[in-house]
């Protein structure tokens, strides 16, 4: 009972060392930890730009080429459905590798947080697509007939009925493909990337410093914590709208 009871002392002594080794290792980590912060925002803010802009009209035409959509085309929609379904199998390290050669076309590198946009882009386009193809079919279909029935335009239907009306369930994709991102761009650490993941594994695994590691993790379930917390508060006023 006694040896236990110095055991236990023992471990708490080491926890509470470990943590004060730490903070007393922040301010000289520090400068490293805000560049890593700032280029893994600066990759999930230029992905997630790219995202929108391929990824929503991407899921709009899903939508729309279905069956009984705005412009019915099956054989459009199975090849973009197609495409989509290839885009989300594949697992982001294996498609980092998989697309270093368009990487180096595009940017002329492979290395660092710019780079690392191009296999973040491709990985969260079509998870965003079929994030949007979910939100768009939770519209009332009734709304989109009536509109229909007036004469509406089907290019002014999506712009003035669909998105609008799905905008909450669009938002609520839009975070959940910021924190997949984010997760992304920590992986983008193995090959260059740039950003906290980077630094974890350079300074934490390499170096075998575990006060990198864990002050990475920290900012990482921070920059989360408040996507998720920004994203969740503006999904509930455009809900109460």
């Amino acid at each position: 009972m006694i040896t236990n009871e110095i055991l236990y002392l023992a471990q708490e002594g080491n926890a509470v060392t470990a943590i004060a080794d730490f903070v007393r290792d922040w301010p000289n980590m520090w400068p490293s930890l805000w560049l890593g912060t700032m280029d893994t925002v600066y990759m999930v803010w230029w992905a997630t730009v790219f995202s929108i802009l391929f990824g929503l009209p991407l899921g709009v035409l899903l939508v729309a080429t279905d069956k009984g959509g705005l412009i019915p085309a099956p054989a459009a929609r199975a090849v973009l459905s197609g495409i989509v379904n290839v885009g989300r199998s594949l697992p982001f390290i294996v498609l980092m590798v998989a697309v270093l050669t368009l990487t180096r076309f595009l940017v002329g590198t492979t290395l660092g947080p710019t780079a690392a946009i191009v296999p973040l882009s491709i990985g969260a386009i079509p998870f965003f697509a079929r994030l949007v193809e979910t939100a768009l079919r939770e519209v009332d279909r009734g709304v989109v007939e009536a509109a229909h029935a007036m004469g509406t335009r089907k290019f002014t239907i999506v712009g003035k009925v669909l998105l609008p009306e799905a905008m909450p369930g669009l938002i609520a994709g839009l975070v959940m493909t910021v924190v997949t991102l984010i997760s992304y761009s920590a992986m983008a650490g193995a090959i260059g990337g740039g950003g906290l993941g980077d630094l974890a594994i350079r300074e934490g695994y390499q170096r075998f410093n575990d006060h990198y590691l864990w002050a990475t993790v920290i900012l990482l379930v921070v920059i989360v914590q408040v996507a998720q917390s920004l994203g969740d508060l503006l999904v509930r006023r455009l809900s109460r709208r």
